[in-house]
């Protein structure tokens, strides 16, 4: 019995998907007109109520955004897909990474300062070090 009712419920949620998917082609066909909620629940086949429940849904979802709207003399909503926004890459800095740096390695640590014969600005260790650093970085953000 139970058997049954798991594989209704996941029949339920794959159709629920596949008509959330259908809707959110219907919105991408539009592009930035939008669509009107109304039209989109009838070209789905759904009564108002199950319209207004999948544009909640997808709108909670964040895949689109509900613009209010007056159309023919009454107020409705006009549905656009959200703008997908390019997530920056997360850089996290921990004392591991403070370790990697070659200064506390360096054997001149103590002789080393600014304008002395072991100068931070000019040491190739740790300008190769920084380098690769920031390659790394432009890699990832080319990535996303």
């Amino acid at each position: 019995m139970s058997a049954m009712i798991d594989s209704s419920i996941g029949m339920r949620r794959s159709s629920l998907e596949e008509l959330e998917d259908k809707a959110l082609q219907l919105i991408r066909e539009r592009g930035d007109e939008g669509i009107y909620q109304h039209e989109l629940w009838k070209m789905l086949g759904l009564d108002s109520r199950e319209g207004s429940r999948l544009a909640l849904r997808l709108l909670k979802k964040g895949l689109i955004v509900r613009e209010p709207t007056v159309h023919n003399g009454r107020r409705t909503y006009k549905l656009f897909l959200a703008k997908q926004v390019k997530k920056k890459p997360k850089i996290s800095i921990r004392i591991g990474n403070a370790i990697e740096v070659p200064c506390f390695t360096c054997r001149n640590l103590d002789k080393c300062h600014n304008g002395g014969f072991y100068d931070p600005s000019t040491c190739p260790i740790l300008a190769s070090w920084i380098n690769g650093k920031i390659r790394t970085i432009k890699q990832l953000m080319a990535e996303q």
